[in-house]
């Protein structure tokens, strides 16, 4: 769903810097005032691979262009990376400036990020060099063991089911079919990169259990991959750490609630200025029409590794692709959304969402997975056909609907979803209007409930709901007009 005007984003200046969410412990090597000092940090990992970052400030003459090494002494190596060029010759890796990167004044810093693989022990490098020369002379490494994993998530807690697809059903451990039903809970996509915060309005335990209260069982969270990861434009203390741990912390009071978390990806990088564009920024202040492969899969790999220990979590791959604005043909739309690459009418390289899903599963996570289709999560019509292959059979079908979307009635729903929902679980990740009332939405939950299927309103925040679909006036559950549809039907089911 696009989001009702907001402030005007902040102006990002200066030269671009990445340091990565931590989800283990931070692990540095400082002096006091050597010739260059770098920082290192192992911001994920998980069985076989982790996430990890490097900053490094010049504390010497200015240099035009810049080249770290150190060694790995585990057997790691480096797979991708980004904000450097990255490359490793035995155990020898070495990061090189990028064009836009490549000066450093006395005391600037530059970061870069990089995804590694790794068995038997993750150890720390000890030896830095900045154009030749040893950074952090004369101090010793800090002994943390990053191989030492913060505390997981705790899988399965109370009432909340780990789920998994069955068929063309969500069932828990028992083999009971399990609907999603719930609402979403804006705000982690927007306020971080508008420079405002993480949540918009409070997600303390009073406010998630007024959600609970409408008899909800599910909160979809949309992210955004810029804060996720840290990137420079984003403020530090809404992004990387801070980022991360706050979500980590909304899961786990979602969790305490009894009700499902549902991950999603929101708003991402990469620059669109093509037919039905949001914006024309390159940073994540927007839906873009697919992701990107510069960021997306590290988004994902890191979220994958952080959550693949607690099956209560479910992975919404990425908010509403629509390819087909940018695209001459449905089919050229559908093999950009499966394959990536190079797709017409998008100026990145596009992550397919076959890319999304090798990315998640290469943590060794098993989570379900959804997949909204074409036209905003609209159309459904060929999802069946270019799914992607998922080798922990673990994939459903996500679909959107609003009362001015082009599949807004029964027929459409009949002919197109009916045939999707035989073969895989459906959820609606997202249903709504904008006018104030349900009567469209109490359409949209009827056909839903007939069939057993799952669906989440759009959304828990406090807005104007003529400028946006508002489920609520108060964060203490009072409804709008339009929300109370949603609310006394959630509290009708059985």
């Amino acid at each position: 769903m696009r989001h009702p005007p907001r402030s005007v984003l902040l102006a990002v200046t200066g030269a671009v810097a990445l340091v990565a969410a931590v989800t283990v412990p931070v692990v540095t090597a400082q002096g006091a005032t050597p010739a260059c000092t770098v920082e290192y940090s192992v911001t994920g990992q998980w069985d076989g691979g982790f996430q990890g970052a490097v900053t490094v400030t010049n504390n010497a003459a200015p240099v035009s262009g810049w080249s770290l090494g150190f060694d790995f002494a585990g057997g790691q190596k480096v797979t991708q990376g980004w904000n450097a060029k990255w490359s490793q010759s035995g155990t020898t890796v070495t990061a090189t400036n990028e064009s836009w990167n490549g000066s450093l004044a006395t005391g600037a810093s530059v970061s870069a990020g990089f995804i590694a693989s790794w068995s038997g022990s993750n150890a720390v490098p000890t030896a830095f060099r900045l154009n030749g020369t040893t950074c952090n002379a004369g101090a010793e490494p800090d002994p943390t063991d990053p191989t030492d994993p913060t505390d997981p998530p705790e899988p399965g807690g109370g009432s909340v089911p780990a789920l998994h697809v069955a068929g063309n059903k969500l069932v828990d451990a028992d083999g009971t079919t399990r609907r999603l039903l719930g609402v979403n809970r804006s705000g982690g996509e927007f306020m971080c990169v508008q420079g405002y915060g993480i949540w918009d309005g409070p997600v303390d335990d009073a406010a998630i259990g007024a959600i609970a209260d409408w008899n909800a069982n599910t909160v979809r969270i949309p992210l955004n991959e810029e804060c996720w990861l840290g990137l420079s434009n984003i403020k530090p203390e809404y992004g990387g750490t801070n980022y991360v741990n706050a979500v980590k912390d909304l899961v786990g009071r979602v969790k305490a609630h009894g009700m499902t978390p549902m991950l999603e990806l929101h708003w991402s990088w990469g620059q669109y200025t093509g037919n039905s564009a949001g914006c024309s920024d390159v940073h994540a202040t927007c839906q873009k029409p697919m992701p990107n492969m510069q960021y997306t899969p590290a988004f994902w790999t890191s979220v994958a590794g952080t959550f693949k220990d607690d099956p209560t979590v479910v992975f919404d791959l990425f908010n509403e692709p629509y390819p087909d604005r940018a695209t001459s043909t449905t089919t050229q739309a559908w093999q950009c959304w499966r394959d990536g690459g190079a797709c017409p009418g998008i100026g990145y390289e596009v992550a397919g969402m076959q890319d999304l899903v090798d990315a998640v599963r290469d943590t060794g996570a098993g989570n379900p997975i959804l997949l909204g289709g074409l036209a905003y999560s609209n159309d459904l019509s060929q999802w069946l056909t270019y799914r992607p292959t998922d080798p922990a059979g673990n994939l459903a079908a996500a679909w959107h609907v609003y009362n001015f979307n082009t599949c807004a009635n029964e027929s459409c729903w009949n002919s197109t979803l009916a045939p999707v929902a035989d073969r895989v679980p459906l959820v609606a990740g997202e249903i709504g209007e904008n006018t104030c009332s349900h009567s469209f939405v109490d359409r949209v939950m009827k056909w839903f409930d007939d069939r057993d299927l799952s669906y989440l309103g759009w959304t828990w925040n406090t807005w104007d709901c003529s400028s946006g679909p508002a489920l609520i006036s108060g964060y203490d559950g009072t409804p709008t007009s339009y929300g109370i549809g949603l609310r006394d039907h959630l509290r009708a089911l059985d």
